[in-house]
C-alpha cells in the first residue's frame, strides 16, 4: 500500500471506529436494562457488546492520538446522559389513542436512573484509565506488540468498569450474593469479548504515539 492509500484510509477508519465505539456505548447503555441469565447467573445484556468500546478506544488512540480518545470518551458520556433524558421525555410524552404500546415503550425504554447513571460513571472512568494505561504501555514499555498493549490497558480497565456499575447500579438494591455474582459473570463475558476483540486493532498501520 503507498504512502498515499494510507493517508486516505486512516482518515475513513478513524470515522468508522468513532461511529462504531458511540454505537457500542449507546447499545450497551440500552441493553443494561435486562438483566438475563447464563448458567443461572445474572447478566445484563449491554455486557455483550460494551467490551468491544475498549478495544475500538485503543484503535481511536493509535490513530487519532491520547488528546482525541479522552474527547471520544467524554462526549460518548454526554451522548449517553442526553440519551437517557431523551427517551425519558419521550416515555413520558402523551400518547396517540390508536397506537396501543405507550405503556411497552415507557416500561421497556424509559430509562432506570441509577444503573445509567452508574454505566456513564464507569465508563468514562475506565475508558479514561483505559486510555493512560495504553499510553503508558505504547511509549514506556514496548511498541512492538500491539495485542499486549491493548490486554494489558483492559485488565486493568475493565475490571474497574465492572466493580464501578455492579456496586453503583445494584448495591442495596440486589442481595450483596447477587451484586458479586453479576459481577463475577459480567467480569468473565466482558474479559471474554476483549479477548475476541483484540485483532481490531491491527485494521490501520501502526505509528508511534506521543499525544
Amino acid at each position: 500500500m503507498s504512502a498515499k492509500q494510507v493517508r486516505q484510509l486512516i482518515p475513513a477508519i478513524a470515522v468508522i471506529v468513532v461511529a462504531a465505539y458511540i454505537a457500542a456505548q449507546m447499545l450497551a447503555d440500552v441493553a443494561s436494562i435486562k438483566i438475563g441469565l447464563i448458567a443461572g447467573l445474572a447478566v445484563d445484556m449491554g455486557t455483550f457488546i460494551y467490551p468491544i468500546t475498549f478495544t475500538l478506544r485503543d484503535v481511536v488512540h493509535k490513530v487519532l492520538g491520547r488528546h482525541n480518545a479522552r474527547v471520544l470518551i467524554i462526549s460518548a458520556g454526554v451522548i449517553n446522559l442526553f440519551m437517557a433524558a431523551y427517551l425519558m421525555w419521550a416515555a413520558a410524552f402523551p400518547s396517540d389513542p390508536g397506537w396501543g404500546l405507550g405503556a411497552e415503550f415507557s416500561a421497556v425504554l424509559a430509562p432506570v436512573w441509577r444503573i445509567v447513571l452508574a454505566s456513564i460513571v464507569a465508563e468514562v472512568a475506565s475508558e479514561l484509565m483505559d486510555t493512560e494505561i495504553y499510553h503508558l504501555v505504547v511509549t514506556r514499555i514496548t511498541h512492538r506488540y500491539q495485542w499486549l498493549r491493548v490486554l494489558i490497558s483492559n485488565s486493568f480497565s475493565v475490571p474497574v468498569d465492572n466493580l464501578i456499575f455492579s456496586i453503583g447500579a445494584f448495591a442495596g438494591v440486589l442481595p450483596w450474593e447477587s451484586v458479586w455474582g453479576i459481577f463475577i459473570v459480567n467480569l468473565l463475558v466482558k474479559y471474554a469479548v476483549t479477548l475476541v476483540s483484540l485483532p481490531l486493532i491491527y485494521i490501520v498501520p501502526d505509528k508511534r504515539v506521543d499525544e
